[in-house]
């Protein structure tokens, strides 16, 4: 059964008097306290101003009114359309329709050999592509870790290479700078046909962490926001305080900030390009006050993404937000609790992009390719809780009941072997039903090992890559690209 854009929209941990409050909130922050900015967005700032934002005397910080964000709020598309190549997993991001998938910038990965970690590589980014590609629940790639064997000049160019080689499915990744992303432009245009075919379906968007929290536009990523709108290519507008860190400390608090900065961006984006596509992308986290590490498993997290796209969706505005991550080390039990009640929460929600989903382990430091087929099943039940239970007269079964009678049996009956592959959810055989005997005999394995064995079945399944030979030339001729098997 097919999980991509199930509703969701069944946990609310806000009552609509709490969201509307939180928005008011976040108003008022933007009228009072403004938003602030670097020195080299000039340029930038007169726009906000040119649409009737008000610079403070030192020009250190703007304030926006609030008539000025609701103008710019109405002119955001309620929908975002993110294409697959292929078009078996094209996102519609509207409503409460819900989405999940890969992300997160590890820098390492756990060896599939070893299960030690070790940096992660060019190879590794394809092969977890490759890898994802074939999980049915995971409905987009985001770009998950770093190729650190891969540095400057080309590094942008070679991650969106790998990726578009890998899958089919809706690629996203930050790019470095306004350059870089023009050849990434012409890159994903010739595998497109032209410029034009890549527009009107774009197979790809743009992470833009605009803001630095608390309330400060960043320099680069907002050059690049403006340059992808520009090119009609969708973005997230990435912001993920702490609480206790870069927010305040308490849920509340830091739902308002980050209400805030996503207000602050949506208006910016707006003015530069009315009707642009993006992603409200508000990524509340938690600090450990003891360690001040990032608390990427908390409950609290899961509760405040469910809250996130409450408050996306007062805006009419689609939303990308965060799951799955989890402060284990290896794929164990810590990293399925963490990760199972994260997911759970931002699907039920109704989160539409819900990134982080699949992969992540460290407090996204880490990923690994068993991971990520645990975690297929993980979204695969969640899947499961927002079809529902359906009740109609078939599934309700009473003539079945009353043909097979008391004291009678439903193994053999034809309802039975009608609903059989259909009503329970079967996922991908990673979860172990067997009795303890098979268990012993097939080497007493537990999930990790389990998943090993699929990752290595699934790689070797996989096909030669989304980019033809004739292709692969083309663009070697045009860029410099690194090899990948």
């Amino acid at each position: 059964m097919h999980s991509l854009g199930l509703s969701g929209g069944l946990y609310r941990p806000l009552s609509q008097e709490q969201v509307e409050t939180i928005h008011e909130a976040a108003l008022s922050i933007l009228e009072k306290t403004g938003i602030g900015f670097e020195e080299e967005l000039g340029p930038v700032v007169d726009i906000l101003i040119q649409a009737g934002a008000r610079p403070e005397a030192n020009r250190s910080r703007l304030t926006l009114p609030r008539d000025l964000v609701q103008a710019s709020l109405d002119q955001a598309p309620e929908r975002v359309l993110l294409y697959s190549r292929d078009g078996k997993n094209d996102l519609d991001l509207s409503g409460d329709k819900v989405h999940l998938g890969t992300g997160g910038a590890a820098v390492k990965i756990l060896d599939l050999e070893s299960g030690k970690a070790r940096p992660s590589t060019l190879q590794d980014l394809y092969d977890i592509a490759r890898l994802v590609d074939g999980l049915d629940n995971i409905h987009f790639f985001l770009r998950p870790c770093i190729p650190t064997d891969i540095a400057d000049p080309g590094y942008d160019l070679n991650v969106f290479y790998t990726c578009f080689k890998g899958t089919a499915k809706h690629v996203m990744a930050g790019v470095n700078t306004d350059k870089t992303l023009h050849e990434v432009l012409e890159l994903a245009s010739m595998l497109a046909g032209d410029r034009q075919r890549l527009q009107n379906k774009p197979f790809f968007s743009v992470i833009t962490s605009f803001v630095i929290s608390p309330l400060k536009l960043s320099t680069g990523p907002v050059k690049i926001m403006l340059e992808c709108l520009k090119n009609k290519i969708p973005v997230a507008l990435s912001g993920a305080p702490m609480a206790g860190s870069t927010s305040p400390l308490t849920m509340a608090g830091t739902l308002a900030q980050i209400h805030a900065e996503q207000l602050a961006g949506i208006t910016l984006a707006q003015a530069a390009a009315p009707g642009a596509p993006l992603l409200y992308g508000g990524i509340p986290g938690r600090a450990d006050l003891q360690t001040m590490n990032y608390c990427g498993g908390a409950i609290e997290c899961g509760m405040m993404n469910g809250a996130i796209h409450q408050l996306a969706r007062h805006i009419r505005v689609p939303n990308y937000n965060s799951s799955g991550l989890t402060d284990a080390k290896v794929p164990d039990a810590q990293a399925g609790w963490e990760k199972g009640m994260t997911t759970l929460l931002a699907a039920m929600a109704g989160s539409n992009y819900i990134h982080h989903a699949a992969g992540m382990l460290e407090s996204m430091i880490c990923v690994a390719l068993e991971q990520y087929v645990l975690d297929d099943e993980i979204i695969g039940m969640t899947a499961q809780v927002l079809r529902g239970i359906k009740v109609d007269p078939e599934h309700l079964a009473l003539e079945v009941i009353d043909q097979v009678g008391p004291g009678g049996e439903f193994m053999t009956a034809e309802h039975t072997f009608a609903h059989m592959r259909s009503e329970y959810f079967a996922g991908n055989r990673i979860t172990d039903r067997g009795n303890r005997d098979g268990w012993i005999k097939a080497g007493e394995k537990d999930a990790w090992a389990r998943a090993r064995d699929l990752v290595k079945k699934k790689l070797e399944e996989a096909g030669p890559g989304y980019i033809s030979e004739d292709m692969d030339k083309k663009l070697r001729e045009r860029f410099d690209l690194q090899s990948i098997s």
